[in-house]
């Protein structure tokens, strides 16, 4: 099969970083495992940090974790799809990835494609949706469907893959004020193109900025640079407010600062489930299932930024290094294996 592998961590501008290969088709699918054939993929933080993190010292390792396309074949335990079945999903961080022509994954991690959708629009949206629905709801536990009230969460990052979704999230099903985060005339449209009631500037001062909204802020979302906005989003949680982190510090933050407040710090990860397989590994379905309908009524929309052409080594490279540059707007998107 046709596929984009890597054998040393290397720079993205490095032209071996990430190389077209063809490799052994994946095997027969056992358990509740899918055969997916890969229509189209999107590109996340976690795939550079990945590729720099973990060298496979000469071994051609895959990487890939959003993925749109359609079932080839099921394993004998597989219930919930059936081959020719449309789906999307964003895998599982401890085996082969996306960034292939073929991909087994476990059906407790995939979702129906939205029908509305093209592949590449749908393979935008899983893992930062994941990302933001478990923040929201099981990490910060943000109520749903609640009336409107005189609160706010706040989305660090609003512009990003993951803020562009949970924007929407926290627009369309609480009722709390939803202010974003952005610091360029661009990014800051976007944030309310999503539904961000307010856009702050994380570049100036954030603290300054929340206290002139006059709302308190029981829930804040951190989805990048925490240790830049660490002392400001002590400012800002409300006593007893809860705060969901999802980047890397490279230096601990100082927790300390939140016992004042009595305010709670969560972590969120998506591939926790999956890793552990943890009993409640199918919610990430029953998410994916919800989050698909959404998009097919128009209560969500996709949060593809720019589609960057066929999936190929070049492509690819060239988006991993418009992610590590930090200003890359929703999420880029591949679509289709040349031919040959």
């Amino acid at each position: 099969m046709r596929a984009i592998a890597y054998t040393h961590s290397l720079p993205a501008s490095d032209p071996a970083a990430l190389q077209d290969m063809d490799l052994p088709d994946p095997p027969a699918p056992t358990g509740r495992d899918l055969l997916v054939a890969v229509h189209a993929i999107s590109v996340n933080p976690v795939d550079a940090k990945v590729r720099l993190r973990d060298d496979p010292r000469g071994s051609p390792k895959i990487l890939g974790y959003d993925a749109a396309g359609v079932v080839r074949a099921v394993g004998p335990g597989a219930t919930l799809f059936r081959p020719g079945d449309a789906v999307f999903y964003a895998g599982d961080i401890t085996r082969p990835g996306t960034n292939a022509a073929l991909h087994l994954v476990d059906e407790r991690l995939v979702g129906p494609k939205p029908a509305a959708l093209s592949f590449a629009q749908a393979a935008a949206v899983p893992l930062t949706a994941i990302t933001a629905w478990e923040a929201l709801f099981d990490r910060l536990r943000i109520p749903r469907g609640t009336p409107a009230r005189e609160e706010a969460v706040l989305i660090i990052g609003g512009a990003g893959g993951v803020g562009s979704i949970a924007v929407q999230l926290a627009r369309q099903l609480t009722g709390l004020r939803v202010v974003a985060t952005a610091s360029r005339p661009e990014t800051v449209a976007w944030a309310r193109e999503m539904g961000a009631h307010d856009v702050l500037d994380h570049a100036g001062d954030l603290a300054a900025q929340a206290r002139a909204l006059g709302v308190p802020f029981p829930a804040i979302f951190v989805t990048t640079q925490t240790e830049a906005h660490w002392p400001a989003v002590c400012e800002i949680i409300a006593p007893q407010g809860a705060i969901c982190l999802i980047d890397d510090p490279k230096t601990a933050p100082d927790f300390r600062m939140l016992k004042l407040k009595a305010a709670s710090l969560h972590w969120e990860l998506m591939f926790t489930r999956s890793r552990f397989r943890t009993p409640d590994m199918q919610a990430q379905h029953a998410l994916l299932v919800e989050v698909s309908r959404m998009l097919d009524t128009g209560t969500l929309r996709t949060t593809l930024g720019e589609h960057f052409g066929p999936i190929t080594a070049a492509n690819l490279r060239r988006a991993h290094a418009a992610i590590e540059s930090g200003t890359s707007r929703g999420k880029i998107v591949l679509e289709g294996f040349p031919a040959g």
